[in-house]
């Protein structure tokens, strides 16, 4: 039976987060159902694999923040080992680190702010890639797989739900400060502190650490952008600490007049936030189940479009004979994809952060790899690494493809059927074979409420794929990092104790 948590806007709802986490984590709210927890294991299980290929490309940032972890040793328990390490580093370095590397490829799962089942709708965007605070907090207090896997729950739950009722982007501020909020909470409830600790670790985080969408401009994208999660999770745990210490932060922010939440939106009366917070407790109506999967490195924004080019070309392999024959590609999509990777400045982009979020340049690469195998699955055309490499960049065939493709603005059609799915229609237009068209594509492959038929065969492709680049071991990977609710509190601890390759 579902059943959920208010914090109404009159009430403190810092201090009432905090008492959630301790309460859930503590299991005294009942069952959670075995699907969100299997759905929790499947995301995390996708980030790690995201982060050993970010570590085994020698990604810039994760290497720069995983070398910085290392001059702040720390003996256990308060020092834990970063990923694929024996080294113990302190906490909050630590979870930075590896909070970039799953982060970095921009491949791990994605949710926008919607409810299905109250219909509330922010379109705040934000990604699954706060599980090394609850990973770094279970180590710190010996704690079991089981009561790992329900704080990651946790925190995506939180997280989730702030998505749902306050859109951060409509303000210019990183999604992540979300999750940041939600891993001080989840943190500082595996650690031992106390509500008030929490209430007090989440005023510091949001009275000095709000991250402005700044990291995200330009042309070209820098390594802000990735690291932007990582970054906000090391304050999240460093503003716990510190709290648990003695450190007294602001009071009650969501209802602080000067900070950002009543800042930006005035509350319906004095003395409120300016929306009310349901939190799921038991059941299997969590956050999680409305989050979605990459099947590769892309936007999400662009799966619709990577949908119905995949069964435009299962049904029709005459249109990958020959690459020079497409004529057109017409892409009709919704606001906020529109703007985002239909944007003019990403027709050239020069860098994979930049390449991953352009529309033209996602649907040119598949279109090209799959005109040179002459194959059309997820599987098959999965994109990858490589694929954003220097010297694929530019490839003279995707170039030439991308000039072909126009963007379309659906209009009312499209965009009031976001975010409940995604909805793109490509239209291909071919000089011999004539004209095709995918129909609107709502919920691609990967998607909350897509078909799950092929979904883990995917996502089993897609981990070994990418944690093949980073171990030699693919499949004692896979194992230790799976089954997570039946392991021992010592499997924890030693759970990122394996090598990478050099």
């Amino acid at each position: 039976m579902n059943q959920y948590l208010l914090l109404p806007r009159d009430s403190n709802q810092a201090l009432g987060i905090g008492k959630y986490a301790i309460d859930f984590l503590a299991g005294a709210f009942g069952e959670v159902d075995p699907e969100p927890l299997k759905r929790t294991e499947q995301f995390f299980v996708d980030s790690i694999g995201c982060a050993i290929a970010a570590l085994g490309i020698k990604a810039n940032a994760p290497l720069v923040l995983r070398q910085e972890a290392m001059y702040y040793p720390m003996q256990p328990p308060l020092g834990v080992p970063v990923l694929g390490s024996q080294s113990t580093v302190a906490a909050e370095k630590a979870v930075l680190a590896d909070s970039s590397a799953a982060r970095e490829l921009d491949s791990n799962g994605t949710n926008f702010g919607y409810n299905p089942r109250t219909g509330s709708c922010r379109g705040e965007f934000g990604h699954n890639d706060f599980y090394p605070v609850c990973v770094a907090g279970a180590m710190q207090k010996g704690l079991d797989g089981a009561k790992l896997l329900r704080a990651m729950l946790c925190l995506d739950e939180i997280r989730g739900r702030l998505a749902e009722v306050f859109g951060l982007k409509d303000y210019k501020i990183d999604h992540v400060l979300h999750g940041g909020i939600a891993s001080a909470a989840v943190y500082g409830a595996l650690v031992g502190a106390t509500a008030e600790q929490i209430e007090s670790a989440i005023g510091q985080l949001v009275a000095h650490h709000v991250p402005f969408r700044a990291i995200r401009h330009g042309h070209q994208l820098s390594d802000s952008k990735g690291a932007s999660a990582a970054i906000t999770a090391e304050m999240a745990v460093t503003a716990v600490r510190r709290a648990m210490r003695g450190f007294i932060g602001p009071a009650d922010i969501f209802r602080n007049p000067q900070a950002i939440f009543c800042l930006f939106e005035k509350p319906q009366q004095p003395g409120e936030s300016p929306f009310d917070l349901p939190l799921s407790t038991t059941g299997n109506d969590f956050a999680i189940m409305g989050m979605h999967f990459k099947l590769g490195l892309y936007e999400h924004q662009s799966a619709g479009a990577i949908h119905g080019l995949i069964q435009l070309l299962a049904a029709h392999p005459a249109l990958m004979d020959d690459p020079a024959a497409i004529s057109n590609i017409r892409i009709t999509i919704y606001e906020p994809a529109w703007s985002i990777i239909g944007d003019p400045h990403k027709r050239n982009p020069q860098t994979r952060q930049s390449a991953d979020h352009s529309m033209v340049y996602i649907i040119s690469t598949i279109l090209r790899k799959a005109c040179e195998t002459k194959a059309a699955s997820w599987s098959d055309l999965m994109l990858l690494p490589a694929d954003y490499a220097d010297d694929v960049l530019n490839h003279p065939v995707t170039r030439s493809l991308m000039e072909r493709i126009e963007f379309v603005h659906g209009g009312p059609e499209y965009d009031s059927k976001y975010p409940d799915g995604i909805p793109t229609t490509i239209e291909i237009t071919h000089d011999v074979l004539g004209n095709f068209s995918s129909g609107m594509v709502l919920y691609p492959d990967g998607h909350a409420r897509g078909d799950a038929a092929q979904l883990s065969k995917i996502l089993d492709e897609k981990f070994r794929r990418l944690a093949s680049l980073g171990v030699a071991n693919v499949d004692a990977l896979l194992t230790r990092v799976s089954n997570l609710g039946s392991k021992s509190a010592d499997q924890i601890r030693s759970l990122y104790d394996f090598e990478l390759l050099t």
